[in-house]
């Protein structure tokens, strides 16, 4: 009879770490709104434009793997065509695509009950909601006035504790490239 025990003597290190969920190579999956994209044309914020390019360079060379909604997608519809191109260039291997449900959007109108933000952002929500929902590692934005800010940040948190989700990140594409080449 085989023992099917997943006990630490019969793992070596590697299967260890997977066991445990620590896969040192695992790849990052990071859920995007339109001004990650965008970013790449803020020319009156070159540092921006610098950041936001090292960010899907890594993209790009497969270190990282984006999620795209189609909450993301309605967005691009309004996008100028140059930001609209430079999106649909990415590796498609190197994007996860997912959609709405009611669960994320059941999610996102907590978050506007709890008046972490009001119903006027109603896609930032929806995006936090996206992210959390989907355990991406991390929501990326240059959105701080409604997404990434360190007082609505803990808001979003509070939600996803009271209704059962994990904590979500959320950083701007230079805080995520700080975090994530600072832990490979």
């Amino acid at each position: 009879m085989l023992s099917t025990s997943l006990t630490s003597n019969n793992l070596d290190k590697r299967e260890r770490k997977m066991y445990n969920g620590e896969m040192e190579s695992r790849k990052k999956r990071v859920y995007v709104d339109n001004s990650v994209v965008s970013g790449m044309f803020d020319y009156h914020l070159p540092e921006r434009v610098e950041l936001t390019g090292l960010f899907w360079q890594d993209v790009i060379d497969g270190k990282i793997c984006i999620i795209a909604s189609d909450v993301l997608g309605e967005e691009q519809e309004k996008a100028p065509p140059h930001v609209r191109d430079f999106f649909a260039r990415l590796p498609e291997s190197q994007i996860e695509r997912v959609v709405a449900t009611s669960e994320s959007d059941a999610l996102a109108a907590q978050y506007i009950g709890a008046k972490v933000i009001s119903e006027n952002h109603l896609n930032d929500c929806r995006h936090v909601a996206l992210a959390t929902i989907t355990l991406a590692d991390a929501v990326v934005s240059w959105n701080c006035e409604d997404m990434v800010n360190v007082n609505r940040i803990p808001k979003y948190n509070e939600v996803n504790e009271k209704h059962g989700y994990k904590e979500i990140k959320i950083l701007t594409p230079n805080d995520f490239m700080e975090a994530h080449h600072g832990n490979t």
